[in-house]
């Protein structure tokens, strides 16, 4: 009897001892991080693209031509292929500048958000996350990137005289697409220029209210050809000067909103867009020096 009782005694003790480790191993072991959740927009890779925006699940979202005032134009019909996006979260996203995100309220009252200024929609037919099939619908919808030089606009031209014109500077309504940098401000070519060659900066002060383009980055929407960009060095204001097709890229200090394209009927004395025309895949190479 005495026996069993000490054997009794010495399971019950390894029990203990057991039970004492278990406790002690656990309590030493960290308690796991827990995954951050994701809100607002965010940053993905895409094999073809480069960085694009996405929600927090990883839907692609776009910039539509049409907004570049930052006003949505995309409504009724077009809003079943194109749903608005719209988060009241902070980008929980390091690597995305906060400053850039914004949001409008529309029309109707509904809030979208933004980014740069433009609107962000979502496209219908991008079924799963990572699906990017809208780029480049009907040459005005573009996935929408943290890091463009140029953007596309469609919008009417309305000149510094306040006449309306078409995408042959002849009076009237409609649409034009044309050149602006990532912020919606439309960029001019100069007409004396030459190819790489910027013929109107000859100082700082001179350049006046048609100050140049300053970009290194080569980064533009699909239906610009990256091989048709470059940068020159303006000597006479030490400078960075993006063109395409070999014409320098100006801006307009009085086109004072998104998408004004006041500067093509500057001077008033010569022919609309004779002096500075709008920028697009349209138009012609430069001329060699």
């Amino acid at each position: 009897m005495l026996i069993y009782l000490k054997r009794n005694l010495l399971a019950l003790a390894c029990m203990a001892l057991v039970i004492t480790a278990c406790k002690k191993n656990s309590a030493d072991e960290p308690t796991p991080e827990p995954v951050p959740q994701k809100k607002g927009i965010q940053l993905a890779t895409s094999t073809t693209f480069g960085a694009v925006l996405t929600d927090k699940d990883g839907k692609t979202l776009y910039f539509f031509a049409s907004d570049v005032a930052g006003t949505p134009t995309c409504s009724g019909g077009c809003e079943t292929t194109w749903p608005i996006y719209y988060s009241a979260d902070a980008s929980t996203d390091l690597n995305l500048n906060k400053a850039e995100v914004g949001e409008v309220t529309r029309a109707d009252g509904r809030k979208q958000s933004t980014y740069r200024g433009y609107p962000l929609y979502y496209y219908a037919s991008d079924a799963v996350a990572g699906e990017i099939k809208g780029d480049g619908v009907g040459g005005i919808w573009f996935v929408a990137k943290p890091d463009y030089s140029l953007m596309i606009a469609n919008a009417q031209l309305i000149g510094a005289n306040g006449k309306s014109y078409t995408s042959a500077y002849v009076e009237g309504t409609g649409n034009t697409k044309y050149f602006t940098d990532a912020f919606g401000r439309t960029l001019y070519a100069f007409g004396p220029d030459k190819n790489g060659v910027n013929n109107y900066t000859k100082g700082v002060t001179q350049e006046g209210i048609w100050p140049v383009y300053q970009s290194e980055v080569l980064i533009a929407p699909s239906a610009i050809a990256k091989t048709d960009l470059a940068v020159i060095t303006v000597a006479a204001i030490g400078k960075k000067q993006l063109t395409y097709k070999g014409w320098p890229l100006y801006y307009y200090v009085p086109d004072a909103k998104r998408g004004d394209n006041k500067g093509i009927t500057v001077p008033g004395t010569a022919a609309p867009g004779s002096v500075w025309p709008y920028v697009y895949t349209t138009t012609a190479v430069a001329p060699a020096p």
